[in-house]
This record gives structure tokens, sequence and C-alpha cells, in this order.
């Protein structure tokens, strides 16, 4: 980026519960930025989210927040079933758009918006956090330098225990979701898979519903593979009872073994096994990383710098559309039917 000053990029969040407090918290760490609403359809969570950044106006009113030439961008952080009809009202105002994961109930939502912003210029960004975490950020690196050497396969586990009620609430409801697990936590790690790996083009695997008294999934079990060979095999789950996230990456010269995201997951931290020429145990590194949680932050300057510079943003729709073409095809596969509206 040029070291000129940039001029303000007004932002708006629409969403004002937790992630979009995340969200909020992020954008007052950043320079050169201007929250200038939160919309919400609980009028008390967006007046209490405007409160976190001097200048924002609260509202109710979408149609408000797209009318404001002042506002450049929109931070969505609804519910799924509200992610995309607000993506696109917003993109066709002409208004760049950092939208949660997965950003839409299905593929078919985020291909309209794609068309959209062909007419407006608009760029979206889908809010895959994961991705800025500081050990997958390492991982990124070493791959790169050629660490691992080729890249064989990968393998990751990501699930949470639930809570009483879970399945009364509105993850629970497909009309809302979209789905269950799979949509919720497995559509992270679909995302990271093709970061690491590339395209799938063989997708296999089934979702179930074991424990919890809903109509969606509360398991899922993938075997993605690419072209060339190269193999994800995921699981996610809500019957893990104790919150767990293991991401492991093989390669013909070296293992990297990510293990905990912070918080109710464990200290995120990466180890490195490097095999040496003689094979048997590795040469092992160990990278911590105690210090909390700043992926919304450092997404969000990501995002910045797709606007400033002009760029298409990484994952954006392209990768949005992919991940959630996989749900599908799992879904399908399991004899899941969700009931959503086509646009």
């Amino acid at each position: 980026m040029s070291d000129q000053p940039q001029a303000p990029i007004g932002f708006a969040i629409v969403g004002c519960g937790l992630i979009g407090r995340k969200h909020a918290v992020g954008l007052g760490r950043i320079p050169g930025l201007a929250l200038r609403h939160a919309c919400d359809l609980d009028a008390a969570r967006a007046a209490d989210l405007a409160q976190l950044a001097p200048g924002c106006k609260s509202t109710i009113d979408l149609n408000k927040v797209l009318a404001d030439p002042g506002v450049h961008a929109v931070i969505v952080s609804t519910l799924n079933a509200s992610l995309a009809p607000i993506t696109l009202a917003s993109v066709r105002a002409g208004k760049h758009v950092l939208v949660e994961k997965p950003g839409a109930l299905h593929a078919a939502q985020l291909r309209e918006i794609h068309g959209a912003t062909a007419q407006t210029g608009a760029r979206v960004r889908l809010g895959y956090n994961h991705r800025f975490h500081p050990a997958l950020q390492k991982a990124r690196e070493l791959i790169d330098a050629g660490a691992l050497g080729p890249l064989m396969f990968l393998r990751a586990r990501y699930g949470h225990g639930g809570r009483k009620g879970y399945d009364r609430e509105w993850r629970a409801d497909p009309k809302l979701s979209g789905g269950g697990e799979l949509i919720d936590q497995g559509v992270h790690l679909i995302d990271l898979a093709g970061w690491f790996l590339g395209d799938f083009t063989a997708i296999d695997g089934h979702a179930a519903t074991y424990f919890w008294d809903m109509k969606v999934d509360d398991n899922a079990f993938l075997s993605l593979r690419t072209p060339a060979g190269q193999t994800a095999w995921l699981h996610v789950s809500c019957t893990e009872w104790k919150n767990l996230f293991s991401f492991e990456i093989y390669g013909r010269d070296a293992k990297l073994a990510i293990d905990g995201l912070g918080g109710s997951y464990g200290i995120e931290r990466l180890t490195y096994y490097k095999m040496l020429p003689q094979m048997g145990p590795p040469e092992t590194t160990t990278f911590e990383y105690p210090h909390g949680d700043d992926s919304w932050g450092d997404e969000t300057r990501a995002f910045i710098n797709d606007i400033r510079l002009g760029r298409e943003p990484t994952p954006g729709l392209r990768e949005g559309i992919r991940t959630l073409e996989i749900v599908e095809t799992i879904y399908q596969k399991s004899g899941y039917q969700v009931p959503i509206e086509k646009p």
C-alpha cells in the first residue's frame, strides 16, 4: 500500500450479536476507519454495539444504512438465513461486503451475489477467520517456504459439546441455519483444506444425527480429493463433549500439527515435525500462541486492503461457492432435505 494517507472508510455492521461485537472491537483498533451504523432487528442490541464507536448510529432499518453515501463497506454477521439477502442488497447498493461464513444457505445464493458484483464492482470477502489464526498463518508460511516438500494429505477434526437446549436453538432449525454441524464448523475445515490443497474434484462422506433431537446433522465425515489425489479427511462434531480443534498437514518431508484455538479449545500451538535423512524420530519444533485471538482484526485488515487495492478477496465468493457445493453434496448423499427457498 502507498505511504500516502488514505481516505477514511465508512463501515456499517449488520447483525450486532457476539460476532458483530468482535468485528466492532476489531474495527476500533484500525486507524482510518469509521463505524457509522450498527443495524439489528433488536434495537437495544444495535444501540449497545453503537456505543463502542464514537459517532456510530444505531438503527433497525437496513435501507437507511445502504442509502448512506458515507458507508463504503458492510460487515454482515446475522443468522445464516439473512446473510445472503443482506449481502445481495448491499452489493446492489454498491457497498463492499465482509459476510460471515457460510455466506448463504446454499451456493445458488452466492452465485446470484457474484452476478451482482459484476454490475457494481463491489468486493465480497467471506468471513473464514480461521485462516488468520497465527498457527494457521505459520503453517501457510512454512508450506510456502517448501518446509514440508510436496503435500500428500491432511487430517482435521473440529468439534464442541453443545449445551443444554442446543437442539432448540436457531442452529437446529434448517430454515434458519441451512443445516447442522457441517454448515456450522465443517465449512471452516473445508475452507482450510482447500486453502492448503486446492480444489477438490472427488467428494465423499456422510452426515448423521446421532445424539441431538433435531432435523439437522450433529456429525459429518468427509473424504475430499484433488485431481492429483491429495486427500483431506475431515470430521466435525457437536457431540465432542470437550471442545477440540486438530489440523494435521502431511508432506513428503515433514508434518505440521495444529492444536487448539485458544479459550475453551486450549492454547493454540503448531508443532513442526521434520523428517531426518536417516528417518526415525523427527526433529521437532513447537510454536505456541497464548496471547489471544486477533483473527477478526487481521481479517478486517485484509478486507480493507481488498478495497484499497481493488483486489479480489481470498477467500471470496469463488471459495464460498465451492465450500457450499461440497456441503450440499454431502447433505444430498446423506438424505438431508433442507427446506430452503431458491433465490
